[in-house]
């Protein structure tokens, strides 16, 4: 990899208080310099460049850390396509799972080339990692996994990625347990379940089939569950379980925990306890339709909680835009973060925790030896970039450039 200094980066520095209270996020211009992917010199003086080193001037925009997706299905999406919007749901998760018997195969012609420019919108909004989730049901068989790898291994020099093997149809109602399988040994690298006591009507037997193939693969699992109150909870519980008894602590994650939205008091603090001993992290797209998973008080307890944006419009939701700042500007609406310091946290909600400056005001990032992973945006601090719903100017991964084909990214508005 080439050498490059980048010049005039705005970089955040610390916090200006008055009476203890953050009223401001310091900055400072800095110039760095990225050798083989990696950030290995960070100087606020005018640096010494070698002859032929290509230099970048970023013109005062402000360096922060690129997002990771977290939550999203590449596979089956409307995205690029003429504008559908859906069916009314009469019968729940099943309405869909129907659906989707007939829908996946008149699909497949396209899916391929809707999920690259889905992975394009991506990029240009700053993610240079995606975890999306993936079929594997009767239905699809392999071929939805089949696209979604060939898909995200066009963009690798772009971004890292996660597949899921996702049982949409449910692992036992569907009889995709050897598909799973089958899905771990061809490109998927994280078992996927959903709902085990609504879908599947089995908890145990459903779980414990979910982390065998897991512990089988020596992979982590992504679990789907939207099952409300106290049945979500007892879920909860025994996911905790399972994942203690598969040795898997620290790589399990809870995408959507709904049921996390209508616990309160006592009940909300036992669950958050029994998730914290296990590590397992949260993934939410902050709903708006239904009481949202409680995030900052997840976040102060101890759990991760990462956004993702589930879908940009598929025959589950018309909505969906990919972009991750204007997710925390909701995020911080719902939550009525008004301050600077409490918007400046919520960068780490899609970054996988990294933030410029720790919550004592410290600069933590970037640092020498950093990955050269980061977007430069049109804002002077992290608050207003997420208040103001700020610009992405560029998108660098290990310290290259994203840069899209022109005709390519000229659908990425459409």
């Amino acid at each position: 990899m080439k050498t490059i200094w980048m010049k005039n980066v705005r970089m955040e520095t610390g916090f200006e208080k008055e009476s203890e209270i953050v009223m401001r996020t310091l900055t400072d211009i800095a110039h760095i310099k990225i050798e083989s992917g990696k950030i290995t010199s960070i100087t606020h003086d005018e640096p010494q460049i070698e002859v032929g080193t290509e230099v970048v001037d970023a013109k005062g925009k402000l360096l922060l850390p690129s997002f990771r997706e977290m939550h999203i299905h590449i596979d089956k999406t409307y995205y690029s396509g003429p504008w559908k919007a859906c069916r009314p749901i009469t019968k729940g998760i099943f309405t869909r799972i129907e659906e989707e018997q007939e829908l996946l195969p008149k699909q497949l012609p396209y899916a391929q080339d809707r999920a690259e420019k889905m992975i394009e919108l991506l990029l240009q909004n700053g993610h240079t990692h995606i975890r999306t989730h993936c079929n594997i049901e009767p239905t699809s068989g392999l071929k939805h996994l089949e696209v979604t790898v060939a898909a995200l291994e066009k963009y690798k020099q772009h971004l890292t990625y996660d597949i899921v093997a996702f049982p949409q149809h449910g692992l036992l109602r569907s009889n995709s347990v050897e598909l799973m399988r089958e899905a771990m040994k061809n490109g998927a690298t994280l078992v996927g379940g959903v709902d085990p006591a609504t879908v599947d009507r089995h908890i145990d037997r459903s779980l414990y089939t979910t982390f065998d193939i897991a512990t089988e693969h020596n992979a982590g699992v992504d679990l789907h569950l939207h099952d409300p109150d106290t049945l979500g909870a007892f879920t909860f519980e025994r996911v905790a379980d399972f994942t203690k008894e598969a040795n898997l602590k620290g790589r399990v994650t809870l995408s959507h925990a709904i049921a996390l939205g209508d616990l309160e008091g006592q009940a909300l603090t036992d669950i958050m306890e029994i998730l914290k001993d296990q590590e397992i992290d949260i993934t939410t797209t902050i709903p708006i339709n239904r009481p949202t998973i409680p995030v900052t008080v997840l976040d102060q307890y101890g759990l991760q909680v990462s956004v993702g944006h589930d879908s940009l419009t598929d025959h589950w939701s018309p909505f969906g835009t990919g972009n991750t700042i204007e997710k925390l500007n909701i995020l911080a609406e719902r939550f009525r973060l008004i301050d600077e310091y409490s918007i400046n946290r919520t960068w780490k909600y899609a970054s996988g925790g990294i933030t410029p400056l720790n919550d004592e005001g410290i600069q933590v990032w970037p640092e020498v030896g950093d990955r050269a992973d980061f977007v430069l945006v049109d804002a002077s601090c992290t608050a207003e970039a997420v208040a103001r719903r700020a610009h992405i100017d560029s998108v660098y991964k290990n310290g290259e450039k994203v840069a899209l084909p022109e005709t390519e990214s000229a659908l990425i508005n459409k």
